[in-house]
């Protein structure tokens, strides 16, 4: 348990993006096999984990769920399994990131609860041990133990960090995050795939790709930018490929759908203001939009 003197702790949980995603295949286990370079962004959720005999989790979000189908007493749960622990926390969550946005927030959530009890309860758990954790939580939840960009393999099981010769072409990148009122259900995207082959894109590609952009030095991060699953999304939702078309000919941007979606990003210069790029999302998804300006990790 812990000591009536431990005082709570405050943990980041920031949102990802995903600028390189390749959907590869289904496997026989009906998830999918992909290769993706995240990274993970300055903006976020933050949560506050305090002492406590039971777990129980508050946010100022209402539309957050507060029962067990939430990822941070799901990742609790985990955790004091597998550190034989018989604590307890409570959980405040000050949400931020939204919802169905294909932004990691559930799973950044749930990491930030896991490295808060690590922490609380004096570091019963290594770092391997907190990665497979996390791995059973969710495939976007291991890329949350690192704090840079990573290249995601497998369901999203396997990480490892970007190369040392890419990685600074990423780091404190500008980058505006924008979001229709409406979300898309990741399920739905990777079965609307699996319907739909001809989407993915084979792993031998994806990983030559990748391996191009980190062997040219001097490639600057929108040469890496892509995400195969467009394709479906956009079939069905027709407001993002006709924003994100305006933004490429109005703005001279390239911007991109993260994940499976809903939000949408694009890289900005360093100096360029963004009140005329904001406007052009509001107008075309109107005032329920959801737009933040951060940068890269």
């Amino acid at each position: 348990m812990f000591s009536s003197f431990v005082k709570p702790v405050v943990f980041a949980a920031p949102a990802k993006l995903n600028l390189f995603l390749a959907v590869t295949g289904r496997r026989a286990d009906g998830f999918h096999d992909l290769v993706s370079v995240v990274a993970p962004v300055e903006f976020g959720d933050t949560l506050r984990v305090e002492p406590a005999d039971t777990f129980s989790l508050t946010c100022d979000d209402p539309s957050v769920p507060l029962d067990e189908t939430n990822l941070v007493l799901k990742a609790a749960r985990a955790f004091a399994m597998a550190a034989n622990w018989r604590g307890g926390a409570r959980f405040v969550l000050e949400k931020r990131i939204p919802m169905g946005a294909g932004l990691g927030g559930g799973s950044s959530d749930a990491v930030a609860a896991l490295r808060a009890l690590n922490e609380l309860a004096g570091h019963p758990l290594v770092a391997p041990a907190l990665a497979e954790i996390a791995a059973g939580l969710g495939s976007d939840c291991p890329l949350f133990l690192h704090g840079g960009p990573v290249v995601m393999r497998g369901r999203g099981e396997h990480v490892e960090p970007l190369p040392a010769t890419a990685a600074p072409r990423l780091s404190g990148r500008r980058v505006l995050i924008f979001k229709p009122g409406f979300a898309i259900a990741t399920p739905w995207a990777y079965q609307a795939m699996a319907a739909q082959p001809s989407t993915y894109l084979p792993a031998g590609e994806a990983e030559n790709r990748l391996a191009a952009w980190v062997g040219a030095s001097a490639a600057p991060a929108e040469n890496i930018l892509f995400n195969n699953m467009e394709q479906v999304a956009f079939a069905k939702f027709v407001a993002l490929p006709t924003l994100l078309e305006q933004l490429r000919s109005e703005f001279a941007l390239a911007p991109r759908m993260s994940g499976s979606g809903s939000a949408c990003f694009a890289l900005l210069p360093d100096v360029s203001p963004t009140a005329s790029i904001v406007r052009a999302v509001r107008a075309a998804w109107g005032e329920s939009a959801w737009v933040a300006e951060t940068r890269l990790a």
